[in-house]
Parts: structure tokens; sequence; C-alpha cells
């Protein structure tokens, strides 16, 4: 016979476990959409070039491999930016900080407009990694703590859906801007650049004025929910974190902790399967479309199976606690799709390699961004890891559109490029099946 202590223990633990989900369904409605539309605007700016190229190509006189530089040197900004910006974000307070990044990369992205030739498209490029560099590093620093680690997964699939869906939005929005050539006597891909850039500026007036730097700081949670969060969250960081991290700098400590470069290194597969596809999807499938809308809607395709895909492995990744596999997995899929889209000679083949690719990609984004808090400790230390591993992944970011804009001008055709690409993607998977549990890590 059960006890009345024990029947008021679980009845006091279902109403905590209530409460708990409330103020973090609180918090969701009140952050996520705007965190996530920061962040489709953020993904639009850097890969809308991708569309552009269509036609500014053959304005500015580029070949393939300058396009790859072009697209790619946009992550050497990233990477200087991205480390001294979180870090500046744990001095300045997300509210501040993360409202002047938008202004800036806003400003950037439309001065985009401006380019004569390789070495202004370069330039320009640069500084808008720059400017964007510490907005992903520092959301996800920012989401780890009000989410507790239940809900984290599902909080980051949430927002890393603005990826796919600045796709599924803009690439077809990108295409039709291209038709107001010769409007006010600027290219079609000029007033992409203008009319994309714009709503960063504006989002970032609205981030200065409503974003909350911690759960203590926002006004629409009342004192109880403030503390059950802050309480939650804390005791949950205990639960990983029991040990002093030492007194070295928060850099120093990232830099010397093994798992930061093994995050980082799996985070080269992200990049090598979302960069490769993002930026040079257009022209090969410009070469089956018809029009630019035709292929401003083939290619936001794919990226629409992406985000469904997505929501419903997060969601499973949370239900299952187990996050190795669900990196692993979907890095598999990318891997074969890469292969299929770089080998294959009819359109629909290359859009079932180009549907597999962009899934497995996006599939493995949350589980994969769940396990970066769990490895570090709070503050400067989480802020120096996340941005380190976001650097290396920069780096990456930037040699692959390289290298295949270099093979695609060697060979004539994307084949080569995108087989490389599909063997980083499978190395990455495989590490990914080294990643501890959380129960491991708890031990």
């Amino acid at each position: 016979m059960v006890g009345s202590g024990q029947i008021l223990e679980t009845i006091t633990a279902s109403d905590t476990e209530g409460a708990e989900a409330a103020v973090v369904r609180k918090a969701a409605r009140k952050l996520l959409p705007l965190l996530f539309l920061c962040y489709v605007v953020a993904c639009l700016d850097r890969s809308n070039i991708g569309v552009a190229a269509l036609t500014m190509m053959s304005t500015l006189e580029l070949n393939s491999a300058q396009f790859g530089v072009a697209a790619g040197i946009f992550f050497l900004g990233y990477c200087a930016g991205g480390l001294p910006s979180n870090l500046l974000q744990v001095h300045y307070g997300p509210r501040r900080w993360i409202g002047r990044l938008l202004i800036v990369w806003g400003i950037v992205a439309c001065g985009m407009a401006l380019v004569i030739g390789p070495r202004s498209l370069y330039g320009l490029r640069v500084l808008l990694g720059l400017a964007e560099a510490g907005f992903l590093p520092g959301a996800v620093t920012y989401l780890a703590f009000w989410f507790p680690a239940t809900y984290r997964a599902r909080a980051f699939a949430l927002f890393t859906m603005a990826i796919p869906a600045s796709m599924v939005l803009g690439t077809p929005l990108s295409a039709a801007l291209l038709y107001m050539d010769g409007l006010g006597g600027l290219h079609g891909w000029q007033w992409l650049f203008v009319i994309e850039g714009l709503p960063a500026v504006l989002l970032g007036f609205v981030c200065l004025h409503y974003l909350p730097n911690s759960p203590r700081d926002a006004a629409w949670f009342s004192e109880p929910e403030r503390a059950l969060l802050s309480d939650t969250l804390a005791r949950e960081h205990r639960k990983y974190h029991s040990t002093n991290p030492g007194p070295a700098a928060p850099i120093q400590a990232a830099l010397m902790d093994g798992n930061t470069w093994h995050l980082g290194l799996i985070g080269v597969g992200l990049a090598a399967s979302s960069y490769g596809v993002i930026f040079f999807s257009p022209q090969i499938i410009a070469g089956f479309a018809k029009s630019h809308l035709e292929t401003g809607l083939l290619s936001a395709l794919p990226f629409f199976v992406a985000l469904i895909a997505m929501f419903f492995w997060s969601r499973h990744s949370d239900q299952m606690d187990e996050q190795r596999m669900h990196i692993a997995i979907p890095f598999g899929i990318a891997a074969l799709g890469l292969v299929v889209l770089g080998v294959a000679d009819s359109l629909w083949l290359k859009m079932v390699g180009l549907i597999a690719a962009c899934a497995g990609s996006y599939m493995s984004t949350p589980p994969f961004l769940q396990v970066i808090p769990r490895y570090f400790q709070k503050g400067s230390h989480a802020a120096a890891g996340t941005a380190i591993i976001t650097t290396i992944l920069s780096i990456a970011g930037f040699f692959m559109p390289a290298l295949i804009g270099y093979l695609k001008l060697l060979s004539g055709n994307y084949r080569s490029g995108l087989v490389s690409a599909a063997a980083v993607v499978a190395c990455s998977g495989l590490l990914a099946l080294r990643l501890s549990t959380p129960t491991e890590q708890r031990a």
C-alpha cells in the first residue's frame, strides 16, 4: 500500500514538472519567434549570393572559382569575429550586443549592391561575415541559459529551422527580385541585396528594445516563474559540471579541452553538407530550369522537405534522450545525397540527391547544438567553447565552396567537388559515433 507521504511527493513532483513546462512554453513564445526571424534574415543575407550569381556573375565577369571564393570568404570574417563577439556578448549582454550585430550586418548586406568586381565582392563578404559572426554562437549560448536540457533540442530545432526556412522563402523571393533588372538604373541582383538587407536593420532595433538578457530580466515572468526556471537551470548545471574548470582563462580552457576539437570536427561535416548545397544548387538547377523563377522554386523544394524532417527528427531525439545516432544517421543520408547530386545526369535524380543532402544536413543540426552546452562550464567558458566550435565550422565553410568552385573550373562539372564534400560529411558522421551519452557525460 502506498503511503500518504509517497502520494504527496508524487503530486508535488508532477506539479513542479507541469509548472516548469508552462514556464518553458512561455519563454519559447516570447523569445523563439524573434530569434527565429533574426536567423532567417541572417541565413538569407549570407546565402542569397547563390541566386544573385545567376545574373551577377556575367555582370561582374566572375568565373566559378572566383564565385566559390566569394561565397566562402564570408567565413574568414566569420572566423575572425566569432570568438571576440561571443565574449563581448557576455560582457555587454545579449540584448545590446545582438541588436547591434543585426544593425551592422544589415547595413553591410545592403552595401553588397555596390560591388564592382571580384575584389570589392570579396571585401564586403568578409565584412558581412565579421558583422554576423557573433549571432549564431551567441544565440546558442543564450538559448542554453533559458531552456533546460529536456526541452533544448526542440528549442534549438525551432531556432535552426530558420536555415531551411530562409531557403524555402528566400530562394523564390531572391529569384523574383532578379526581374527588377533595370528599375532605377540598378541590376536585379543589386535590388536583391538592398531589399533583403534592410530587415536586419529593423530587427536590430526590435532586439535593442525587447530582448531580455536572462530569465531574471524578463518582465513577462512572475517572480515564482523566474525562480523556478533559474533554479532548474542551476540544478541541471551542477549535475553535468560538478568540478571547477580551474583558473585558466576561458579561451585557454576551451582550447585545451579535447571536446572543443571533437565537436568542431563534427561541425565540419555540417558546413560541407549545408554550404556545398546552399551556394551551388541554384546554378546546378539553372542548367535544367527554363527561368529564374523556376530555378528558385525548384531550389526551395529540398529545403521545404528538410524543414519538416528537421522538426520531427529533433522531437524524436528529445523523446529518446539520444543525440549520438541522431547526428550520425543524418550525416550518412547527407553524404549519400551529395554523391547522387554529383553523379546523376537527370534533373529528377539530382533533386532526389539534393533533398537527401538537405534533409540529412538539417536533421543533424538540432541534436548537434544540443550536445555542445553539455560539454562546457557556464559563462565565459561556454561562450568561448561554442565560439571556437563555430569558428572551426566556419573555416570549413570557407574551404568547401572554394574547393567546389575550383574543381568545377578544372573539370567543367560539380561531380568531383560534391563527392569530396560527401567524403568529409561521412568522416564527421563517424566522429559523431564517438560522442558520449548524457549518462556517460554525467559519470
